[in-house]
């Protein structure tokens, strides 16, 4: 027992060292990543394990010898280590707050989530429509969720988000991400819908793009069947899902992206984007070349040394407008998988040419896909992304409002 309390605090310690200094070495990447995210998001679960795994083997005559309390004094290092990474994560709200992101509403994140995150999918007083068909391309059904508050549609239309998920734009699932905000938004009152998209390599971008803008063109036809305002429609997304949101938020009616409906209005008012790519062209150096290699021929399926503008084209860095709509960014500090580098120079060139708010708020200590499950970090990056998107409704009802008053005037009678 001595050896395997030895053994067990090696292996805590270890893992907390990788959760702090993750690596992006190519063939023990994504592991290094997985159990770095696990750990910082589930810090306060691993800290009940190890100390129910440490009194199990205490008890059974582990603390015997010097190995024994090599492994206990191991231990209480990494029960410190956890400790900071919880430190850290509570400073997610004061975060946020200094980016001009505070919470808004009356609605809070339940605790009861974050303590417990595997009660994921039981968000009380939203439900989900499932599998709705929003389009046919090629002979594949694209499908999309639609989540709802409860209680109907009465009162004035509901404001709407649209959620893109991550995965390389190879793989992932509207069911897997940003699943914790839609339900945040959906019990504040929104509309709230989770597309798939067409993956690579069976198609080669902008078709993923274009399934993003048939998501868009299916909310305005159908918002009011569900309460929701077809005029008011935000967009999120994490990773690859970041890179598309942003995207379809800076090209707004681009009939490159819109085959066959171009008449369509697919202007978005808000972006809410987590962690995402912001350049194809690796002018910042922040893709490595394997990634590069895997960009090429999956996802664009045409070298960048042939086509320099189509990367650029499909790159974010590369679409600013003056504009554009309101922004929020986040990103963590340690994102082994889309460096923290390439988000702030995305930022400092969209504040430079956008005549709307842009703000970006860097999580100490987070990793990426932080928000998959509802962690006390992606509560209260859920609740503040809530505050800001209400914020741009409100000022869209005022401007309604204000619009309103005017053609009421000019069409009042002269005294």
């Amino acid at each position: 027992m001595p050896v395997a309390l030895l053994l067990v605090g090696a292996v805590a310690l270890a893992a907390k060292a990788n959760a702090r200094w993750p690596t992006r070495l190519r063939f023990v990447r994504e592991p290094s990543f997985f159990f770095s995210w696990v750990v910082i998001e589930l810090a306060a679960w691993w800290l009940v394990l190890e100390a129910t795994a440490f009194a199990g083997l205490a008890g059974a005559g582990g603390l015997r010898g010097l190995a024994g309390w090599a492994g206990a004094a191991l231990i209480v290092v990494s029960w410190a280590a956890l400790a900071g990474l919880i430190v850290v994560s509570a400073r997610t709200s004061a975060t946020l707050r200094a980016a001009g992101a505070p919470p808004g509403g009356t609605v809070r994140f339940p605790h009861s989530q974050v303590i417990f995150p595997f009660l994921l999918t039981h968000r009380r007083g939203v439900r989900r429509l499932r599998n709705i068909v929003f389009a046919e391309v090629d002979g594949q059904q694209l499908r999309l969720d639609v989540y709802l508050p409860n209680g109907g549609a009465a009162g004035p239309p509901r404001p709407g988000i649209l959620q893109i998920h991550g995965g390389d734009w190879s793989f992932g699932d509207k069911r897997a991400e940003g699943i914790p905000l839609l339900g945040h938004l959906a019990a504040s009152g929104w509309v709230g819908l989770a597309a798939n998209y067409r993956l690579s390599p069976k198609v080669a971008f902008p078709a993923h793009l274009q399934d993003v803008k048939r998501a868009i063109a299916w909310y305005r036809e159908h918002a009011a069947e569900f309460g929701a305002d077809p005029d008011f429609l935000c967009v999120t997304g994490g990773s690859a899902g970041g890179h598309l949101a942003t995207l379809a938020a800076l090209t707004p009616n681009d009939p490159e992206y819109q085959p066959g409906f171009t008449d369509v209005d697919t202007r978005l008012r808000a972006a809410a984007v987590w962690y995402g790519v912001y350049d194809f062209t690796n002018r910042l150096g922040t893709w490595q070349p394997h990634e590069m290699r895997m960009l090429q021929r999956d996802v664009m399926q045409r070298t960048l040394a042939d086509h320099p503008a189509d990367f650029a084209r499909a790159s974010p860095l590369d679409r600013l407008r003056p504009d554009a709509p309101p922004f929020l960014v986040v990103h963590g500090d340690i994102d082994t998988l889309a460096p923290v580098a390439e988000t702030r120079s995305f930022v400092s060139a969209l504040r430079s040419v956008s005549r709307q708010p842009a703000l970006y708020a860097e999580l100490a200590g987070a990793q990426h896909a932080f928000d998959v499950f509802p962690s006390h970090r992606s509560a209260r990056a859920a609740e503040s992304a809530a505050g800001f998107l209400a914020g741009v409704h409100r000022e869209y009802l005022a401007g309604l409002a204000g619009l309103a008053g005017q053609q009421a005037g000019a069409a009042a009678p002269p005294l």
